[in-house]
């Protein structure tokens, strides 16, 4: 079998379809993202943000409504002067104001909205559509004379008389509107629904459409897609489907689709998703569950015995896209529904080479394990492989003494004594609290001989009340190797500190750095 990145459905759906050869991505990120309630960046982190957008080859970039106040209009200034490849747009209202302050930016585009449902017109604004029309109008005529790109949105699309839709896209396009973005504000819309929708506003209006739907109902990406099969030629997203409420539709998801599944172009560095992912989640506080297609920590891990031996075979027969493709790598995850398939690789992985009596043994161990309700990371299944095997090796790296020291005056600060191999070392860190100036002096010391990056972190409480029992397990990496620790302990600092060493001493088994 050929070695494709892709191994979808053999099946050709037939009906209509007006795909265009090439989707621009709009990406909303710092702006509609940064809505989502609890979400908020501060000037240098939308700076990062950007720019790791810009590696991703994002061509249009919407990076704040600088109206929203002066750090706003700061944070856009700034992203427009860094010499992008990507085109940086700032949202308006058709307020002089608003434009105004959109061209103190120096931004090359803007996005001018008004909402244009009846609902809105007459609960929100209080106002008439012959109003919201001349308002409109006179927005996008202004913007234009000053020589930028405009793209319009009728607020609420989905929801307005599609009769007086239709009046005020044209209206836009004759004001000078270059781009006409529908967006579905509050996500009422089914695939079909919005391929009807937008086929009909396509066969009314000459400029290209632009689709921007969030996932009130859970079908933003569905809805984007199916504007796109009806010929609309930009998608707005959001990377992770940050956004109000629910959300918008994810970046990832329809760049995946559209290379995979319909054949047309983006222009995305789909290998930078990953990456990308990862910058937003750690800015954003907000991060992905396990099972989040293509970017949740789950979406290329396997754990039952067919599967796994499947994928050991092909990866073709349970992963319907290369990993790699998006930055990923496959996992494979050891728990009772685990065969010795997967254990064997795992074990391989670990530089272990398990007689067979001794691999049924370690099997048996980690379903025990895991019927007990535990999840077996990486660290414990070295354990238990160690035990099994009786490998008397100690961990390269022991920690002497740790020393935390934090207040409402001071910053936390770490001091650390760790024994590598028998030898003496001590380092220091500082963070936002106890446990991250804890864990940034591990890494301070280990990473002065071996280069480890903490990829994920996460704490839960056992038990209830002040004295709980908290529940780390990390992801670290070095190189192209990651793996898992757990620790449990009633000191939070602590099983932290744990947790990383024990993924730390997994990644240095096989080395003599």
């Amino acid at each position: 079998m050929s070695e494709n990145q892709f191994y979808l459905s053999q099946y050709k759906p037939g009906g209509e379809r007006f795909l265009p050869e090439k989707v621009w991505i709009f990406d909303t990120t710092l702006r509609d993202g940064e809505q989502m309630p609890g979400v908020t960046y501060t000037i240098d982190e939308k700076v990062l943000i950007a720019q790791q957008l810009d590696e991703l080859r994002v061509p249009r970039i919407e990076a704040g409504f600088p109206i929203t106040s002066p750090g706003e209009t700061e944070a856009v200034k700034r992203i427009a002067a860094l010499g992008l490849d990507a085109q940086v747009v700032a949202l308006s209202r058709p307020l002089k104001e608003d434009v105004d302050r959109a061209l103190e930016c120096d931004v090359p585009y803007i996005h001018i909205f008004i909402s244009t449902s009846d609902l809105h017109i007459e609960t929100m604004m209080k106002t008439t559509r012959e109003d919201v029309l001349r308002s409109a109008v006179e927005g996008i005529e202004y913007a234009k004379e000053h020589g930028v790109f405009v793209e319009f949105s009728p607020q609420d699309a989905t929801r307005t008389d599609m009769g007086y839709l239709v009046e005020i896209c044209k209206a836009a396009e004759d004001a000078g509107a270059e781009m006409l973005n529908i967006p579905d504000t509050v996500g009422v819309m089914t695939p079909r629904m919005t391929f009807d929708f937008f086929k009909e506003l396509k066969a009314q209006t000459r400029v290209p459409l632009s689709a921007h739907a969030h996932n009130d109902l859970g079908q933003a990406t569905a809805n984007t897609l199916a504007s796109i099969e009806a010929g609309a030629e930009q998608a707005h997203v959001c990377i992770n489907g940050l956004g109000e409420r629910a959300g918008n539709t994810s970046l990832e998801e329809v760049v995946v689709c559209l290379a995979a599944q319909y054949e047309v172009e983006t222009g995305i560095n789909t290998k930078k998703i990953a990456e990308t992912s990862s910058l937003v989640e750690r800015l954003s506080g907000v991060y992905m569950p396990p099972s989040t297609p293509i970017i949740g920590d789950n979406a290329f891990a396997h754990e039952a015995g067919i599967h796994v031996h499947g994928l050991l075979s092909h990866s073709g027969n349970y992963e319907i896209l290369r990993p790699e493709f998006v930055g990923k790598r496959s996992r494979i995850v050891a728990g009772k529904h685990a065969g010795r398939h997967g254990i064997s690789s795992m074990l391989d992985d670990l530089g272990l080479e398990p007689t067979r009596e001794q691999l049924k043994a370690v099997a048996a161990e980690v379903k025990k394990l895991g019927d007990t309700g535990k999840v077996v990371s990486d660290s414990d299944l070295y354990a238990i492989a160690k035990n099994v095997m009786d490998i008397t090796a100690d961990d390269r790296v022991k920690l002497k003494q740790l020393l935390v020291v934090t207040g409402n005056t001071i910053t936390p600060t770490a001091s650390a004594t760790l024994l590598v191999d028998g030898v003496e070392y001590k380092g220091s860190g500082v963070g936002n609290g106890p446990i991250d100036s804890a864990i940034n002096a591990i890494r301070n010391v280990v990473n002065g001989f071996a280069n480890i990056t903490l990829e994920k972190f996460s704490m839960k409480a056992i038990t209830g009340g002040t004295d709980a029992v908290a529940d780390v397990t990390v992801a670290v990496r070095r190189g192209e190797k990651m793996v898992t620790a757990n620790s449990v302990n009633g000191d939070t600092v602590m099983a932290s500190v744990e947790a990383i060493l024990k993924g730390m001493n997994r990644l240095l088994v096989e080395s003599n750095k």
